[in-house]
């Protein structure tokens, strides 16, 4: 007789912000699955695809909720300070649910220049692709993705409560590693 998955259950996945127990949409990914494909928009409102942009190299992908709030501007700030030490062959992104002229500003006014940002509002196609979508209020969970030259993920950190920092040195001896 063959076994129907249809009927096993699927676990609810969910992080929390201040406390409150929130519901995350979309797969959870694991280290070695290959990289989801996305599009996602730029600070110039121009579309991107994902892998078409960075094939070939190593990516940090920073999932915020939103640029304007202070543990998002600390992290962001931080990559980008990291971003400055690394090859050109290493990118750092951050993708949020800001709209990309209020990413284009909160860049500017930070001197944000070797992270980019952008935004998942349109469709939430990063959110669900890589499991990050917040189902009760339609933002990014904080987590951390790194995307090897072959496309696959090496390194995954899914930050349980949204409002703290991801572990930074942890992510960044990966990303090293890789290289």
């Amino acid at each position: 007789m063959e076994e129907n998955n249809t009927d096993i259950p699927k676990i609810k996945r969910t992080v929390t912000m201040q406390g409150r127990e929130l519901t995350l949409l979309g797969d959870e990914l694991k280290v070695g699955d290959k990289a989801p494909d996305f599009k996602v928009i730029d600070n110039n409102s121009m579309p991107m695809k994902f892998l078409r942009t960075y094939r070939g190299k190593v990516v940090l992908i920073s999932s915020v909720p939103s640029l304007d709030t202070p543990v998002c501007d600390l992290e962001t700030r931080k990559f980008n300070t990291e971003a400055e030490k690394l090859s050109n062959d290493v990118e750092i992104i951050t993708i949020s649910m800001d709209l990309p002229f209020a990413q284009k500003r909160w860049c500017g006014q930070s001197g944000v220049k070797r992270v980019k940002t952008y935004s998942d509002y349109l469709k939430a196609d990063f959110g669900k692709s890589y499991g990050v979508l917040i189902k009760e209020i339609r933002l990014l969970a904080r987590a951390l993705f790194i995307v090897d030259r072959d496309e696959t993920i090496k390194y995954i950190q899914l930050v349980k409560e949204v409002s703290n920092e991801p572990n930074y040195e942890e992510a960044l001896n990966i990303l090293k590693q890789i290289v």
